[in-house]
């Protein structure tokens, strides 16, 4: 529809722009057919449709000049009384929104008297809105043809192309989880400052844990816990050889959808141990919530409202209401919307607990200061002087609180777009509407990663472009009463418009555009000679400035960032490849450059613009935590503060956490406090069943400092740290390889559920070369007896120092030769594993099937297909063998042998 009417659009030579003005004027239809159905527009649920037909009576194509832009900029721009009778006539009775999204459009400034839309692309595009129903509230879209707001942020997302953006829609539980663990543990810990005494000694907020710990404990944990487990399962707790029936799928009323008995047993005793902790009160910490996956908004909302003195209720106020909140690639506002998801209740919580502190002391018969509880009272004057109290709640939060950057222009429309149908949502009569706010000095567009964000990088740019000190004690006070200037602008914009009916005027607004524009054209000019371009080739620096889109956060956020920075930073960066960016925009100064990736630069730019003791939380690709190149950024995740790394497989896996993209991915929440300390999660796969309870199945272990390659390894259990620390008691692979060895064995590059090796070359036939060995199996050469090296690749233990250490994709030459093995020197060992090799190397062969495909490059080819789950039974005897290897004992030995084993034994591979 969107193509359908560019068609219809007329006066805009610039195709970038004619593309862009089309999605301008859906956004601002869509957003009438929200407020229409409400009736809140001449009270007429079919305003548009009636008007058009109204104007078609009185001429062709008339209803874009004589109508629409009359009720965008006379209309919803300006109050009833300020509009021409005339105008009124025309429109009818409509309500001034204000908001900058029905004021002139920077092409229509451009453009406008030029523009023209013919009265068809309004027929054809009313024909395909009136054929869904178009509702503002909350519910749940139950039927296809039903629209809210939060649709409009996935369409975007699908709209745009995904694989040149690197935008992916993140699910509602994914921006939550990052959400909750970010703004949540920021809030407490301003509220710590202000109010030491309610986190210390007897009275402690943390005894609300130790009171009640199943009410902390999410549902989906706790699945089951009220029943005795099964006789035959319950024995095989303490007796290892018991646990036969461990892998059969669980009775329904002890799982969660898909799980084993050996996943329900675990969850159990999570629970168990959780559970005594809380009990024994030992969590004490708002990062404890995180670390152990419990219900940190539920406890949130239980600290505010039983905050027995104003204090801590004071504290907890002051944070929620400053909390500055950063999506830096915004996009559509997926993140945005997750934090005032999150922020929503706990206002709310504050108010109530702030009235029954009112009420209590207007029922109190005993004498107290007249300005007792003031602030309270007049807070909940402010509240009363709107529409609704939920109405006041979310437009301090969408003023005070939000605030996003993209390089899009389309997305921060939409973003926008989505905040202010949040605001007219919980209006239920159209007398209620109040001016929406102006938060286009919030949702900015702009290239995060081009541009100064700090004074020193503007100082350093400054000094480096005028050499002499006299021109930079001249420069530099200049540009920083200048950004002070702008700043205390913006101050005073935020003020206004949480008074009620309080709006920005046109005028304020110019004064602070033009003000910007002056600093930025001279940051830019800085910036432009980093990049060998100067102002004398005007055509080159235009083109620049086009393709770089600089975005200076020192004077856009100058408040923020002198005050050091945001409080809290959450999103999904763009998972690009920098080479597919590279002709459009570089990036300077950024130590993860050599990443080559743009989430990795906007990981480090997070921290940059993060507040000291702030907190971060993005969703990245899992290369983060196991690709060596990614060793720059890994670094600044671990040095900047306390990091806590869950992983997701939606590569092979069964289920994926995102719909339809394959990706493996790490959700990153981290404490900006300088504790260096990391917290990881196994490689959680999961069926598509599954999917509604992996946020709260969640378990980390604290990363073991040594016993460890790059990266992260990826484990959820002491007893997966404790058999690293055994493995690595031994020497790598790589000091046993010999190339001039006479003999080899050959692994297999591509792993999901099985690292394939073999003694022998596997057959391989192509049209074009003839029998050979497929590129796919690479040699690896080793003194004999290389039986030994074939037993060892083909275990469950190399399966799971692969998964632990690697992106559980491929078998590279770092993985091989990085495998802590050594050799087998004691003798009964050695026989065993040789006979073992050469019984797993017959059983792989006689299961083999010959598969025939075609392929681009080679043409036919014939292949040996192997199934190693049918060899799995051969594989355990290797592991009982080389568990005396490595000294694993027997419940070390059962984890190895059971790792991963609902996937690597429910799918053929």
């Amino acid at each position: 529809e969107h193509d359908a009417f560019f068609d219809f659009i007329a006066g805009i030579p610039d195709d970038d722009l004619h593309t862009w003005y089309a999605s301008v004027m859906l956004n601002r239809i869509m957003f009438i057919y929200f407020v229409q159905k409400k009736g809140f527009l001449d009270d007429d649920p079919d305003y548009l449709r009636k008007r058009l037909e109204q104007s078609m009576k009185q001429g062709k194509d008339l209803f874009y000049k004589e109508f629409l832009s009359p009720l965008f900029f006379e209309g919803f721009a300006k109050k009833g009384e300020e509009r021409s009778a005339k105008m009124n006539r025309l429109l009818g009775d409509v309500p001034y929104l204000n908001g900058g999204l029905f004021l002139k459009h920077q092409i229509e400034e451009l453009h406008g008297r030029d523009i023209q839309i013919s009265d068809k692309a309004f027929q054809k595009l009313f024909d395909f809105f009136d054929q869904y129903q178009w509702h503002l509230d909350e519910r749940p879209c139950k039927k296809d043809n039903e629209i809210n707001p939060d649709v409009l942020g996935y369409i975007f997302e699908k709209y745009i192309n995904q694989k040149q953006m690197g935008a992916y829609y993140t699910k509602e539980d994914i921006t939550e989880y990052i959400s909750k663990n970010t703004v949540i543990p920021f809030l407490f810990d301003e509220a710590r400052k202000k109010c030491k005494i309610a986190f210390e000694g007897e009275q402690s907020v943390w005894n609300i844990l130790k009171s009640d710990p199943d009410r902390y404990i999410y549902d989906a944990v706790k699945k089951g816990v009220e029943h005795e487990l099964p006789e035959e399962i319950a024995v095989g707790i303490k007796d290892v050889s018991k646990r036969t029936e461990w892998n059969r799928p669980a009775l329904a009323e002890y799982a969660l959808p898909t799980e084993i008995w050996r996943e329900v047993v675990a969850r159990r005793q999570r629970y168990e141990e959780v559970r005594s902790k809380m009990e024994k009160g030992e969590i004490q910490s708002i990062n404890d919530l995180i670390t152990y996956n419990l219900d940190i908004r539920q406890f949130a909302q239980d600290v505010i409202w039983n905050s027995e003195g104003p204090e801590l209720l004071r504290a907890f106020y002051e944070a929620i209401e400053k909390v500055k909140v950063l999506d830096p690639t915004c996009g559509s506002g997926a993140f945005l919307f997750a934090a005032l998801n999150i922020l929503e209740p706990l206002y709310e919580a504050c108010l109530d607990r702030m009235q029954v502190f009112i009420g209590e002391l207007e029922l109190s018969e005993t004498k107290h200061r007249k300005d007792k509880y003031a602030d309270f009272k007049e807070l909940y004057k402010r509240v009363g002087a709107h529409p609704k109290p939920r109405y006041f709640i979310y437009k301090s939060i969408i003023v005070n609180n939000l605030y996003g950057v993209d390089i899009m222009e389309e997305a921060i429309e939409i973003c926008k777009l989505r905040l202010f149908l949040k605001l007219i949502a919980q209006i239920d009569k159209v007398k209620q509407i109040e001016p929406l706010p102006d938060i286009d000095f919030n949702i900015r567009t702009g290239n995060t990663l081009v541009g100064y964000a700090t004074y020193d990088e503007v100082k350093k740019a400054v000094t480096g472009k005028d050499q002499m000190a006299m021109q930079f004690d001249d420069a530099m006070p200049r540009i920083e009463e200048q950004a002070e200037y702008i700043n205390r602008l913006l101050e005073s914009f935020h003020k206004q418009q949480t008074k009620l009916g309080g709006v920005v005027t046109p005028e304020d607004k110019q004064e602070l555009k033009d003000k910007l524009k002056v600093l930025e054209d001279e940051l830019n000019q800085h910036l432009a000679g980093e990049y060998g371009i100067t102002l004398t080739n005007k055509k080159k620096y235009d083109k620049w400035l086009k393709s770089h889109h600089p975005f200076h956060w020192f004077i856009e956020f100058y408040g923020i960032l002198k005050n050091g920075g945001f409080d809290v930073i959450i999103g999904n960066p763009p998972w690009v490849e920098f080479l597919k960016v590279k002709h459009q925009y570089v990036p300077h100064g950024l130590a993860t450059l050599e990443c080559n990736n743009l989430w990795a630069y906007v990981v480090e730019k997070s921290y940059d613009l993060a507040l000291k003791n702030g907190r971060v939380g993005l969703i990245v690709p899992m290369s983060l935590v196991c690709t060596e190149r990614m060793v720059p950024v890994q670094a600044i995740v671990e040095k900047r503060g306390t990091a806590w790394l869950s992983n997701f497989e939606s590569d092979s896996n069964p289920g994926q956490l995102f719909d339809g993209v394959k990706q493996n991915v790490t959700i990153m929440i981290s404490s900006v406090d300088g504790l260096n300390r990391v917290y990881t999660t196994h490689l959680q796969r999961f069926f598509q069943e599954f999917r509604d309870y992996v946020a709260y199945s969640v378990e980390y272990v604290e990363c073991p400092n040594k016993h460890r390659l790059f990266g992260f390894p990826k484990i959820s259990s002491p007893k997966a740290a404790t058999i690293l620390v055994k493995m690595f008691e031994k020497r790598k692979l790589s000091t046993q390889i010999h190339t001039a060895a006479s003999t080899h064995i050959l692994v297999h590059r591509i792993a999901h559920y099985y690292i394939k090796c073999f003694d022998f070359v596997p057959y391989f036939r192509s049209k074009r070369d003839g029998i050979k060995k497929s590129e796919d199996y690479k040699k690896y050469f080793f003194q004999p007896p290389i039986e030994q090296y074939v037993s060892a690749i083909n275990s469950s233990a190399f399966y799971f120092y692969w998964q632990v250490f690697f992106d559980a994709f491929k078998a590279g030459k770092l993985c091989v030769e990085s495998f802590p093995f050594g050799n087998v020197e004691d003798k009964k060992v050695l026989a065993a594993v040789i006979v073992l090799a050469h019984e797993l190397m017959r059983d792989m062969q006689s299961k083999s099937t010959r598969l025939k495909a075609k392929y681009a490059a080679t043409g036919d080819v014939e292949y040996d297909q192997f199934y190693p789950r049918n060899s799995k039974h051969i594989m355990d005897k290797i592991d009982r063998v080389l568990a005396k290897h490595y000294g694993f004992t027997d419940e070390e030995l059962d984890f190895i042998i059971n790792y991963d084993i609902k996937y690597r034994m429910g799918i053929d591979n």
